[in-house]
């Protein structure tokens, strides 16, 4: 059987799919990059918030209505959380197969194969601790890998619905990580990138509540070759002070930090279920760059959460243009039934949330224009993703940028991807960078 994977949701996921599919090959399953030329399409949703779920269905009967004659089986978040739901109300789905133990993919693909239409999921993902899978195919641009060390999560945020999906939280082997890692290295990837809910939170169910990041971001440093480390998602609220000595030790841990503050008013922060304080991140902030110099700080901003007045949305923008956030995402509250914030009373309308929105990201997009102002006249290595068709440039992304959520920087040379290039940045482009290659680079 020949079987395309559709995917969906966040880098996380995305690490699940690539899983699935390498699993599947093992059994003898034949992978094709286009759904064209597949017996079955894997749908692997995301389940997180309303729109992604809206998404991810429509996406679904899209895929049966473009080829009815085709089996689809949905995975992913959507189909751990709703798995009986999505059998009895989408006849588009061919079957269903949750999230929490990948290693019965092949059972749930070849029992489909022989007409059997059932949800195939784990009630209480959090029991679960699967074996790291190797990957054999990767869905990110050549030379980047994201590489997760935790799963599930245990902050129990009230608006959100990752606990219910993937379970509390669960640290992989230190030493696994490594070893996987090692492998990649070996393999010629450039740039890891460590996933997870939150990466403050690694290794605190191994070793009695300590965060062991700084631990292994040492031991990253230990390892050889020419590569650099991204660390991607870290809670504010429980930041590892101890990472910072270990970047400022070695560049290849890259002094960039994706820290999803969501808002500043401590009202609406205590109802999120979180502790944290506008001074206490401003804080945070001043204490990363005055320990690292240059730094790039990426973050988001939850709006419209239940009980948020004008005046919270005041403290809120007043925040932002204390921050001076490199990057910031922004997001509008969304009710998802079982979480705490599902019932709360204060519903913000979705007009107003989205204003707000609106009204954020107008002025962040100003805000990182100026911050991306002093990279010009820098020389930078770029990792290379793409080339742009039809046009001797290419895309790529300098130790700033991280992958999917950041901008790009556009070089003036047609390179081949996965390359990593020397280049001067010459100009800022909206949040993007442009750049040329320096003298003397071999293309």
């Amino acid at each position: 059987m020949k079987f395309f994977i559709d995917q969906h949701g966040c880098a996380k996921n995305q690490v699940d799919g690539e899983e699935i599919v390498a699993r599947l090959e093992a059994e003898g399953f034949e992978y094709v990059p286009d759904g064209t030329d597949a017996d079955l399409v894997i749908v692997n949703t995301c389940g997180f918030i309303e729109s992604a779920k809206k998404e991810s269905i429509e996406a679904i009967a899209q895929i049966k209505n473009a080829w009815p004659e085709k089996k689809v089986l949905v995975a992913g978040c959507l189909a751990q959380r709703y798995p009986q739901a999505l059998l009895d109300e989408m006849q588009e789905a061919d079957g269903i197969f949750g999230n929490a133990d990948l290693s019965g993919i092949g059972e749930a693909v070849r029992g489909l194969a022989k007409g059997n239409r059932s949800a195939l999921t784990s009630p209480q993902p959090w029991t679960i601790q699967s074996p790291y899978y190797e990957r054999k195919r990767f869905f990110d641009y050549p030379g980047t890998a994201h590489v997760k060390i935790t799963e599930g999560c245990s902050n129990h945020c009230a608006y959100c619905a990752i606990p219910l999906i993937r379970g509390e939280l669960r640290s992989r082997p230190m030493e696994d990580i490594l070893a996987e890692c090692r492998s990649l290295i070996a393999r010629g990837f450039h740039e890891l990138d460590l996933v997870g809910q939150d990466l403050g939170a690694y290794g605190r169910d191994l070793a009695q509540g300590q965060c062991l990041l700084p631990q292994l971001l040492d031991a990253l440093t230990r390892i050889e070759g020419d590569f650099r480390v991204r660390v991607l998602y870290i809670h504010p609220d429980h930041f590892p002070e101890g990472i910072l000595p270990v970047m400022a030790r070695d560049p290849r841990i890259l002094p960039y930090f994706d820290l999803p503050f969501q808002h500043s008013s401590e009202k609406i922060l205590k109802a999120m279920n979180r502790v944290g304080s506008e001074q206490e991140y401003l804080d945070l902030i001043e204490n990363i760059r005055s320990a690292l110099g240059d730094t790039m700080i990426r973050s988001t901003f939850l709006v419209g959460f239940p009980g948020e007045t004008d005046e919270d949305f005041a403290i809120l923008q007043d925040f932002q243009k204390k921050a001076q956030l490199d990057w910031l995402g922004s997001f509008t509250y969304s009710r998802e039934e079982d979480t705490p914030a599902y019932s709360m009373k204060g519903r913000v309308p979705k007009n107003t949330a989205r204003a707000r929105q609106a009204q954020l990201e107008s002025v962040q997009e100003e805000i990182t224009v100026r911050r991306l102002e002093r990279f010009v006249g820098v020389d930078l290595d770029l990792i290379i993703e793409e080339q742009v068709e039809g046009s001797p440039m290419s895309l790529g992304r300098a130790w700033m940028q991280a992958p999917d959520v950041d901008g790009l920087t556009v070089l003036d040379s047609p390179v081949k991807p996965g390359s990593v290039v020397r280049a001067r940045i010459t100009g800022v482009r909206g949040v993007d960078l442009l750049a040329e290659i320096r003298n003397g680079q071999d293309l």
